[in-house]
């Protein structure tokens, strides 16, 4: 691609995100997007590649996602980064889903913090081994006072585990007098979630053509609008982000009212 496609790419790129801008009016760019990211390994499989090449790929993926989700002025982007499904793949997928993680967590930190994103975790953190864990934690420290972008990574998550871990806690409150359980209503229950402090999703997407949540923030995706594509997670960049906000902005949402 020579330097003037390049400049009439980026150009049309940047009318798009302008024009998505002014589209979105008082409704406003979706504040909160969740992704399912899927399709690394028929990527790979597809290209005559390793499975770990499709997961290196897709972290690609995640860095044009979170730079497009930046300038586009989400609050919350929520990655289902690994599931608690995903402890019962092969050892040896796992140990480099988790390498992975930590070597893509040290290489990006400085950008995160350059480019003002905030990261957070959502999930049974204490189920990752520790030095992976302690990576984590040190990004998380040194981007808390990050005021763009939060990007919440979904790690050995999933949706029953989490309604399961909140009712226990709750059941501990209500026994020690902190909760009267006949007063508690939907917010009161939310708090004792994962996603405390977060507004839930306005819109899911789901990438490679698969057509369910996968135990995926089951509660908090009552009224969020989903957005399923056909592309692999590798293959999704800025314009096919672009192509789910623009589809979300279409519609009407009514939250069960007429």
């Amino acid at each position: 691609m020579n330097s003037s496609t390049m400049t009439d790419t980026q150009s049309q790129y940047a009318d798009r995100v302008s024009r998505l801008k002014s589209l979105a009016g008082k409704s406003g760019i979706p504040a909160h997007v969740a992704i399912i990211m899927d399709g690394n390994g028929r990527w790979a499989r597809a290209k005559g590649l390793e499975r770990k090449d499709g997961h290196e790929a897709g972290v690609k993926a995640v860095k044009r996602v979170v730079q497009i989700a930046s300038e586009l002025g989400v609050k919350y982007l929520t990655l289902f980064t690994f599931s608690q499904e995903n402890w019962n793949r092969p050892k040896e997928e796992v140990e480099a889903l988790m390498s992975l993680l930590s070597r893509s967590t040290l290489r990006e930190t400085d950008e995160l913090i350059k480019n003002n994103v905030r990261l957070i975790v959502t999930g049974r953190l204490h189920e990752i081994p520790f030095v992976r864990r302690k990576v984590l934690q040190d990004a998380i420290r040194r981007t808390a006072s990050n005021t763009g972008l939060t990007l919440n990574l979904a790690l050995s998550y999933g949706g029953r585990a989490e309604i399961l871990d909140a009712v226990r806690t709750l059941c501990k409150d209500t026994i020690a007098g902190k909760v009267d359980i006949e007063r508690l209503d939907e917010q009161g229950f939310s708090k004792y979630l994962y996603t405390a402090g977060i507004p839930d999703p306005d819109l899911l997407i789901r990438t490679s053509g698969e057509r369910r949540l996968s135990n995926f923030l089951l509660w908090q995706t009552s009224y969020t609008e989903l957005y399923l594509t056909d592309i692999l997670w590798p293959d999704f960049g800025e314009n096919e982000f672009l192509d789910g906000v623009e589809d979300f902005l279409g519609r009407e949402r009514r939250f069960g009212k007429v």
